[in-house]
C-alpha cells in the first residue's frame, strides 16, 4: 500500500521505506513537564507528529470556580512556573479592572523590575536546556548558575524562589527590601560579562549552527495562523509584543527594542531570546535610575470584590501572550469563571508544521526552541 503523505510533502528519494509509528514519551522530551509525541515515520524521516497532553492535568480553571480571586493568584504560579511572577501580574491586572483601582508609581516599578528579572531567568533556563539538548552540558550548568542569582533576589523579595504568589490588586504583598536596587545593580554588572560567555558557547558554535540553521522553519503566515506569540512569533518576522502593542503597567515609559528575525528557524528562535535578555537588562537599568525611593508600594487595601461583568488582561511573558479572562456572575469574592490563554499550546500545535521532513534529533532541537512548559497547557 502506498504511503500517505501530507498535501504538498514529498520524500526526495527513489523508494520509500515502510511507514511505522513510534512514541516519544511520555517524558521530558525537550519540555518542562510530561508530554507524549506520537510520530509517524517513513524510515528515519518524520511524516507527522501528534502531541498528546493531559498527563499532569489538574483542572485549575474548574478549581477557580470554588476559590476566591486572591486564591487564584497562587494558581497562576503553577501554570508556567518559569514565568510565575509575570503570570501573577496578568491576573491582578484583570482583577484591578474589575475593582477599578489604580496602582502607586513605586508599585509599578516593582512590578516591571520583577517581571523583567523573571523574563531573564526564564530565558536562561531556555539557554541551558537548548544547549543541553544539543549535547552541551556546560550550557546547562552555566545557565542555571546565573538563574539562581536571580532567584536569590526573588526569594528575598517574595519569600519564594519559584512560585512567587507576590502581586496583589493595587500593588504587591510587601515592599522591596532596602538592598533591592543594589542587588539588581550587582546582578546586571555580572550578567554583562556572563552573556559574553553564553554567546561564545552557542552563537557561533559550528555544531549549533549545523543543527539549528534551516531546521524547523515556521513562516510568518503559519505563525499567525496557529496563534503563536512571543519569541516564536518574532523569530518568524512578526513584530508583535504586548508591551509595545498594548502597553500595560508603565512599559510605555521605557526605551527598549523588540528583537525580530525573519528566517523562523531554530537558530532565529535562539537569537531572539538572547537579544531579549539584553533588552530586559536595558529596561532594568532605566528602572534603577528612576526608581522612587519613597511613596506607597500598594494602594489602600480593601476586600477583593468584583462587580458583575467580564474583565480581560493580556501581558507579555517570556514565552509570549498570557491572557486572563474573568467572568463575575455575581458581585462578590469568587468568580463564575477564570480562563487563561497561555502561549505554549499554540506553539505545540504548530510543531507538526515544523518537523515534517526532519529527523528525530531535529525534533528535539525544534522542541527546545519552542521552550514549552506543559503544566501551562495541562491546567
Amino acid at each position: 500500500m502506498a504511503t500517505r503523505l501530507p498535501p504538498g510533502f514529498k520524500i526526495t528519494r527513489d523508494t520509500n521505506t515502510e511507514e511505522f509509528f513510534i512514541n516519544m514519551g511520555p517524558q521530558h522530551p525537550s519540555t518542562h513537564g510530561a508530554l507524549r509525541l506520537a510520530l509517524r515515520m517513513d524510515g528515519e524521516t518524520i511524516v507527522e507528529v501528534v502531541p498528546h497532553f493531559g498527563y499532569i492535568h489538574r483542572g485549575m480553571e474548574k478549581q477557580a470556580e470554588s476559590m476566591s480571586y486572591l486564591q487564584y493568584i497562587a494558581m497562576s504560579d503553577r501554570q508556567d512556573y518559569l514565568t510565575a511572577i509575570q503570570n501573577n501580574l496578568g491576573v491582578v491586572i484583570a482583577l484591578e479592572k474589575g475593582m477599578n483601582i489604580g496602582v502607586p508609581e513605586k508599585a509599578e516599578y516593582i512590578r516591571v523590575m520583577l517581571s523583567e528579572l523573571g523574563r531573564i531567568a526564564s530565558h536562561l533556563v531556555f539557554f541551558g536546556c537548548f544547549g543541553g539538548d544539543l549535547g552541551g552540558q556546560t550550557c546547562l550548568l552555566f545557565g542555571f548558575k546565573e538563574r539562581e542569582m536571580i532567584h536569590d533576589i526573588l526569594e528575598e523579595v517574595t519569600g519564594s524562589r519559584l512560585t512567587t504568589n507576590f502581586f496583589r490588586p493595587g500593588g504587591s504583598r510587601y515592599d522591596v527590601p532596602e538592598n533591592f536596587i543594589d542587588r539588581v545593580k550587582a546582578l546586571l554588572k555580572h550578567l554583562e560579562g556572563a552573556m559574553k560567555d553564553y554567546e561564545r558557547f552557542l552563537s557561533k558554535n559550528v555544531i549549533v549552527l549545523e543543527r539549528s540553521k534551516g531546521i524547523g522553519i515556521l513562516s510568518a503566515e503559519d505563525a499567525i495562523a496557529y496563534g503563536c506569540s512571543g519569541p516564536v512569533l518574532r523569530a518568524s518576522g512578526v513584530d508583535f509584543d504586548v508591551r509595545k502593542a498594548n502597553p500595560y503597567s508603565i512599559y510605555d515609559q521605557f526605551q527598549f527594542d523588540i528583537p525580530v528575525t525573519y528566517t523562523g528557524d531554530c537558530y532565529d528562535r535562539y537569537t531572539v531570546r538572547i537579544a531579549e535578555i539584553h533588552e530586559s537588562m536595558r529596561i532594568l537599568y532605566q528602572c534603577i535610575e528612576k526608581f522612587p525611593k519613597d511613596g506607597p508600594w500598594r494602594a489602600k487595601e480593601k476586600p477583593v470584590r468584583i462587580p458583575v461583568g467580564r474583565y480581560y488582561s493580556e501581558i507579555e511573558t517570556a514565552k509570549g501572550l498570557y491572557a486572563t479572562y474573568v467572568v463575575a456572575a455575581t458581585t462578590g469574592e469568587k468568580p463564575y469563571r477564570i480562563h487563561t490563554r497561555g502561549p505554549s499550546f499554540p506553539h505545540i500545535a504548530a510543531l507538526n508544521k515544523m518537523v515534517q521532513g526532519h529527523k528525530i534529533s531535529d525534533l528535539v532541537t525544534i522542541m527546545a526552541t519552542l521552550d514549552p512548559v506543559i503544566p501551562e497547557i495541562d491546567r
